[in-house]
């Protein structure tokens, strides 16, 4: 499927599109990434059950734990699976619904400034070298369109309601890019 023509689809990704977005504000600045982790159901790296929940169509008989989540509406610009694969389900010029209730210092709402990206994971395992590579790589894509400053995990901006990407998330790994790209952890 062709991407739509705006500023933030990224070359190289499956384009999925997803309702679940809306406009930032007009004097929004996107300068934030914040980085999550999804597995549907938990502990899952396989099948289309993240698609279709940022796209509504996940079916709530399909798994006991789907029935927990059937409501909801969300989505993040990016999704990275398991292998590297790059998925993309908001123009990162457009706001997802993906960080919910959340704080960066003095600022709130951090959907309205920011980027989010889900990895394919969970809190007990570690993520692949694929995915850091990807994460790498879109990291500096993101740099180009937008100005960032800041990347943070879900947990920093949603304390004691997110704990994503957890505690097998490197950001050491992460370390040589952000230097190059001038993107910190404001913590």
């Amino acid at each position: 499927m062709a991407a739509p023509a705006a500023v933030g689809w990224l070359p190289g990704a499956r384009v999925v599109p997803s309702p679940n977005h809306d406009e930032r504000p007009t004097d929004a600045v996107v300068d934030t990434v914040i980085v999550h982790f999804i597995s549907l159901p938990p502990e899952c790296f396989r099948g289309d059950a993240v698609e279709r929940l940022f796209t509504n169509r996940l079916d709530p008989q399909a798994h006991p734990y789907f029935a927990t989540i059937a409501g909801l509406r969300v989505s993040a610009h990016c999704f990275i699976r398991r292998d590297g694969r790059l998925l993309q389900f908001v123009d990162t010029g457009l706001r997802a619904w993906h960080a919910g209730v959340s704080r960066l210092g003095e600022r709130e709402r951090c959907n309205d400034f920011s980027i989010g990206i889900e990895l394919e994971g969970s809190e007990s395992r570690p993520f692949t070298r694929a995915q850091y590579r990807r994460l790498e790589r879109l990291l500096r894509r993101l740099a180009v369109l937008h100005p960032l400053r800041y990347i943070a995990g879900h947990s920093d901006v949603s304390p004691g309601r997110k704990t994503d990407p957890g505690p097998f998330f490197r950001w050491d790994q992460l370390a040589p890019v952000l230097a190059t790209i001038g993107v910190s952890r404001p913590f």
